[in-house]
């Protein structure tokens, strides 16, 4: 089982780890629920609360980090739960796609909570629900984890349904009419798309007899193109919903700015990522025809021009921002719909890159309602001169969004380029062309931002001499005074700062790292596309009887180790099983089927049993090498 890769201290420790991995996967979903309870038996012990809560964030990501480490070095892992193997029990897959997620995830998450524990040690007042806050964002974690461990369609909907839960009672939190009217939107367009899902998962058990994505992506493959194609849209229906492309978008520039600014930080950093992770993963392990691609391609044009549209016409910062995080879903959902494996590692890239920048930029505006009190350009200006840290904190992220070169958006817009460039079809360049219109046109809104309430002088502003008495970390005051009148509300407490420019060089770190990241999102393409991987790894080497014993090792052939994913992505046609070219060396590798996977016509014609490879001359030759 062990990769042909230098003996560094990394590789140690994989081996330490590997053991253990069935009872490291499940923890990323168990953590974050028994650390809600102990928040809450905690009670008023605030201090307690707030160390669960650090120590929380700070053990996912080094279990986040690990397991991304597992999955690069050793391939694809999986663990059965409940003492019930696939596809009928729960199954949780940790490759590198998921473990890339979990991670950038818990970076989130431990920064917004760092961000909200310290604004409110010195902000916060009697009508801030502290106590409600720490579970439910507990909560909120476990539900985004089982969604991006989730091997089956019914624990992802579950992992929907917690994260969605928890997200209703933060986007509410202070009670304000504004803040219940927009949560009442929330809700209903949540619970539509849950029943779109719901709907979408009894029309893949009624037509495939199961709802494992690994076996289900066996029998879609027998189902007419109509069927399979139906079914997919109404899955991306549900998906879309989340993940807020147009036209489905509508609700959250709506829903988001109405919440407390550090709640709407972590729901646009990860809520719509979800939605796209879902998109993703039933693209490349179910539908994997590639029927929707040109209508994917289609709603991506539509979501990065009318998504920047609607920020250049905003004048609160917090719904310009919105509508950006609309518009740059676009540049995901355009890789995904390339079908290829460069298309996706872009994809995979700018997601990563997009989460952290959308985030970072969200806790600015919670700087700036801090110090100002408010984030409508009407009653801002000079910023640059009475804020000049967080001037430099708005405008490194902005650039970043903007797609200025050398910061990941720009690369990760240059992958998504190249990939376009690469299938060629004329359709690729229209949202080639889109694509650097949107670019173009972010950065001029950004711009707009800087210039209205960094460089303006405050007097030239509409309604510069308007401000906020006072802004609360959760709860909703817009009571409005002269700026004059407004009470010193002092230095921005240094937790504040430190989350934020900890986001921040997060970002800019993307940029310094580009290489090995790309590396590694590469090789997370490269993998999730290569169905054969992901079917043995759930279902064990018989795909039509998977009937295993619960300890038997899983993908124990090397076959996607970090060396077989170390070549060169070729562009393949979408849909089509992609797995990798093997070298001169590894030539018996895959020799009884000519160095690719086999078709699905083959596994049926085999009974549904995959050639044996020959993995002793393969690890020979290794060690040999």
């Amino acid at each position: 089982m062990g990769a042909n890769v230098d003996h560094t201290w990394y590789t140690s420790y994989v081996d330490w780890l590997m053991p253990y991995m069935p009872y490291i996967i499940p923890l990323p979903v168990l953590i974050p629920a028994l650390a809600a309870a102990l928040i809450l038996l905690a009670g008023k012990h605030r201090v307690l609360q707030r160390n669960i809560a650090f120590f929380t964030f700070l053990v996912l990501a080094v279990i986040a980090a690990s397991m991304i480490l597992v999955a690069d070095i050793e391939g694809i892992q999986t663990v059965q739960l409940g003492g019930w193997d696939a596809p009928i029990g729960i199954t949780f897959v940790a490759d590198r796609l998921s473990g890339i997620m979990l991670f950038v995830s818990a970076i989130v998450l431990f920064c917004v909570m760092w961000f909200a524990i310290s604004q409110g040690i010195r902000d916060g007042n009697e009508n801030d629900p502290v106590e409600v806050f720490l579970p439910i964002y507990m909560l909120l974690s476990m539900g985004v984890n089982l969604s991006f461990l989730a091997g089956d369609l019914f624990n992802l909907y579950v992992g929907f349904e917690i994260f969605l839960v928890a997200s209703y009672v933060l986007l509410t939190m202070g009670a304000s009419p504004l803040r219940v009217r927009a949560g009442i939107g929330y809700v209903m367009v949540s619970m539509a798309s849950s029943m779109v899902f719901l709907f979408a998962l009894g029309l893949v058990y009624a037509s495939v007899g199961t709802i494992n994505m690994a076996q289900a992506g066996m029998g879609l493959e027998e189902l007419n193109d109509g069927t399979r194609a139906a079914i997919f849209a109404t899955l991306l229906v549900a998906f879309g919903i989340k993940a807020a492309i147009f036209p489905l978008d509508a609700w959250l520039p709506d829903s988001y700015p109405t919440a407390a600014s550090l709640v709407t930080a972590v729901f646009a950093g990860l809520l719509t990522k979800v939605g796209v992770y879902s998109i993703i993963r039933v693209r490349v392990t179910m539908f994997t025809d590639g029927s929707l691609d040109i209508l994917m391609m289609w709603v991506a044009l539509a979501t990065m021009i009318v998504g920047v549209m609607g920020a250049l016409a905003q004048n609160d910062i917090k719904r310009l921002l919105s509508f950006t995080l609309v518009s740059h879903i676009g540049y995901m959902i355009f890789g995904v719909a390339l079908g290829s494996q460069h298309g996706l590692n872009g994809a995979i890239f700018y997601a990563v890159h997009h989460i952290l920048v959308q985030t970072s930029l969200f806790l600015v505006v919670s700087l700036i309602e801090r110090q100002v009190g408010s984030s409508q350009l009407r009653r801002l200006g000079s910023l640059l001169y009475t804020a000049p840290f967080i001037a430099i904190l708005y405008f490194v992220p902005a650039l970043n969004l903007g797609g200025i070169p050398p910061f990941s958006g720009f690369l990760g817009k240059v992958m998504l380029l190249q990939a376009g460039a690469e299938d060629g079809t004329w359709l690729s360049w229209v949202l080639i062309v889109g694509a650097v219109v949107t670019s173009l046109l972010t950065l001029y809104a950004m711009m707009i931002v800087w210039s209205k309430a960094f460089l303006r002088d405050r007097s030239d502003a509409p309604e510069g001499n308007v401000t906020s008495v006072r802004v609360s970390p959760l709860a909703d005051i817009h009571d409005t005074v002269d700026a004059s009148e407004r009470s010193d509300v002092g230095r921005v407490p240094f937790g504040m700062m430190a989350s934020t420019t900890t986001l921040i060089a997060a970002s800019v770190g993307i940029t310094i790292l580009a290489g090995p990241i790309s590396a590694i999102t590469g090789r997370a393409a490269d993998s999730a596309m290569d169905q054969s991987i992901y079917r043995t790894a759930v279902l064990g080497d018989d795909w039509s009887n998977p009937s295993r014993t619960l300890d038997q090792d899983r993908l124990d052939d090397g076959s996607d180790t970090i060396d077989q994913r170390r070549h060169d992505i070729r562009t393949p046609d979408a849909g089509v099983s992609t797995a990798p070219v093997p070298s001169s060396a590894d030539t018996g590798a895959r020799a009884d089927n000519g160095g690719t996977n086999p078709s699905y016509e083959e596994e049926k014609a085999t009974g549904g049993v995959r050639p044996e490879r020959e993995k002793s001359s393969v690890v020979g030759e290794a060690e040999d090498s």
